[in-house]
């Protein structure tokens, strides 16, 4: 019944309150003719019997009086089901609230089963944590001992290999030292011997030349060539008319291979400053100079003497 009334209280509460308010009504409408003044009536003459009043008072008391008691009744049967509701409702609040009790201790022992539970597998937990971690202390020395192992032996492997390949280098160097010498000895006798062999091939040309130059210059070919250089400039030499006759001077001349003339000077002469300008100028209207008939008798810088009137 408990049951029933929790789940369907809004409908027995709606119900209830229905009912009273149909009997509060009833109540009102008995109620209200005896409350409602008498309507004034036109008097109509009738035939009517005479009543005592005391009768008609007593009728009009016994009317008041059941009109009074199903008022009472109306109100007791409204007082009623408000009060059935209002214990209705409390049954399904206290009905609720020992649920709501219920469920909460529940909960508080579920909570409190789960932190015990909590506790224990934190401890576990904790304890295999520790573990662990003293595991891998362990693991983290070992591997440090290997790593340190390994590295000592890697820098004795290393140390042992820079200092082989020291010595190694230390070889190479001294052969390539060695090589090196012996190949600059070689080298400088090599070169010794060739610059002995140009100095003595050079010593050979020069006194062949010499021996050549001072046969050539022994020959009647050196008069020739400078009689025909004496000859070119003094036909180009245009005579002014400050020269006299008797015109002696000595010109310097310079020559490139080829007979051009790159320089001409009259360092002494018997005419005035005409004489020797006009003979300058020949010079330079007289190259390029004939090649000389050998090419041992060229000469860069000559000299000769200018004498045209002879």
């Amino acid at each position: 019944m408990a049951r029933f009334l929790r789940e369907n209280s809004g409908p027995v509460v709606f119900s209830v309150l229905l009912h009273g308010g149909i009997v509060a009504a009833l109540v009102l409408m008995a109620v209200m003719p005896a409350s409602h003044p008498p309507i004034s009536l036109q008097s109509v003459p009738v035939n009517a019997t005479v009543v005592d009043s005391r009768v008609l008072h007593a009728a009009q008391q016994a009317k008041a009086d059941r009109a009074a008691a199903q008022a009472r009744a109306a109100a007791e049967a409204q007082a009623a089901a408000q009060k059935a509701a209002a214990d209705a409702q409390a049954a399904q609040e206290a009905k609720a609230l020992e649920e709501q009790t219920k469920l909460a201790d529940e909960a508080k022992a579920a909570a409190a089963a789960k932190e015990a539970a909590d506790e224990a597998k934190a401890a576990d937990s904790a304890a295999s944590a520790a573990a662990q971690m003293k595991a891998a202390a362990q693991a983290t020395r070992a591997a440090e001992d290997v790593k340190k192992a390994a590295e000592a032996k890697h820098a004795a492997e290393t140390k042992q290999a820079a200092e082989a390949k020291a010595a190694a280098d230390a070889k190479a160097s001294a052969d390539a030292k060695a090589t090196a010498e012996a190949k600059a000895a070689a080298d400088a006798k090599a070169a010794a011997d060739r610059a002995r062999k140009e100095r003595e091939e050079d010593l050979r040309k020069e006194l062949g030349e010499e021996e050549h130059v001072d046969a050539v210059e022994a020959s009647p070919l050196k008069d020739r060539y400078v009689a025909s250089l004496r000859n070119r400039i003094q036909n180009a030499w245009i005579k002014p008319p400050s020269a006299k006759v008797g015109v002696d001077c000595l010109v310097e001349v310079t020559q490139v291979p080829g007979g051009e003339v790159t320089s001409a000077k009259v360092t002494q002469c018997n005419g005035d400053g005409a004489v020797r300008q006009s003979i300058e100028n020949a010079v330079y209207r007289a190259s390029p100079l004939p090649d000389p008939p050998d090419p041992a008798l060229f000469q860069r810088h000559f000299a000769f003497r200018f004498k045209p009137d002879e």
